[in-house]
């Protein structure tokens, strides 16, 4: 199986940990905006997603504020196939953000199990291209990693939205649709290659 199509989705629990609100697809569970300002963040409305498996949609409906776009996470939901079991992959999370975007975006597979130096290099690279032109990358990451402040944050399988980045990338701003609570949090660039290693993102 390729390694880039994997599933998003939170179990109930995970969801409740990490501070996320659980309901059906049409419920609303907006987190207060945030918008953000700066040569080097995208300008873009943070929302939280609204149950366990919404977190591609919220992810993508992040990135697409930046462009002005204000769409459902309904809308992106049936545009990426989501379903109870999740998003398939970056590869779907980039289909809808060209449809919307007319064809800014790029899938990126880190196919390895740890990211090479170079993986790194190239996500540092489009993380900057990217959010220097007001685009935010949706990445798809697995398992465990921690923020700067040595805080964890795990997932079974899930989409984050990157941001913002600081100095020539080693810093980046996460916004997490299943962290309301916590909507962003900084991490060392290699640390989320790595969390993304075995998946892709959008950039």
């Amino acid at each position: 199986m390729n390694p880039i199509i994997r599933k998003c989705v939170l179990s109930v629990a995970g969801l409740a940990a990490a501070g996320g609100a659980v309901a059906g697809p049409a419920a609303a569970a907006h987190a207060a905006p945030v918008k953000g300002k700066g040569d080097r963040t995208a300008d873009y409305e943070y929302q939280a997603q609204p149950n366990f498996f919404y977190c591609g949609p919220a992810s993508t409906r992040i990135a697409l504020s930046a462009e002005g776009k204000d769409v459902s996470q309904d809308e992106l939901a049936a545009k990426l196939g989501t379903t109870e079991n999740g998003t398939d992959s970056a590869i779907d999370i980039t289909r809808v953000l060209n449809e919307y975007t007319g064809g800014k975006y790029r899938t990126t597979e880190i196919r390895d199990d740890v990211a090479t130096r170079e993986q790194v290099e190239r996500l540092r690279a489009d993380i900057r291209a990217a959010v220097d032109d007001d685009r935010p990358v949706v990445a798809n990451i697995l398992g465990g990693a921690r923020d700067i402040d040595g805080v964890e944050h795990s997932y079974p399988g899930h989409y984050v939205t990157v941001v913002r980045y600081e100095g020539d990338g080693d810093r980046v701003l996460i916004a997490d649709p299943a962290r309301p609570d916590e909507p962003t949090y900084w991490m060392d660039v290699t640390e989320l290659a790595n969390w993304i290693a075995g998946r892709g993102y959008s950039s």
